[in-house]
């Protein structure tokens, strides 16, 4: 005998694809992109509020996120 499996799709307003909406960086992922290393990154926030105009954003945790439009324009010799 036989037997069939149907699935049903659930829909929900949890949103997945947040990640190509805004992306940011971690400190590493941002200094390995910047070619420098990530302490030089955490330096330039603790002396200054931002590492060559770049201010990131601090989370609950006390990490860094770093917004990526202006990490890649960094990396790519734009002003900031």
């Amino acid at each position: 005998m036989l037997t069939t499996t149907t699935t049903t799709t659930v829909p929900t307003t949890r949103r997945t694809d947040i990640g190509t909406i805004r992306r940011d960086y971690t400190t590493d992922e941002a200094a390995a992109i910047l070619g420098v290393r990530p302490q030089t990154l955490r330096a330039g926030m603790c002396r200054a509020g931002h590492y060559l105009g770049i201010t990131p954003v601090k989370l609950a945790n006390r990490r860094l996120l770093w917004p990526a439009t202006k990490v890649d324009a960094v990396a790519r010799g734009e002003a900031v």
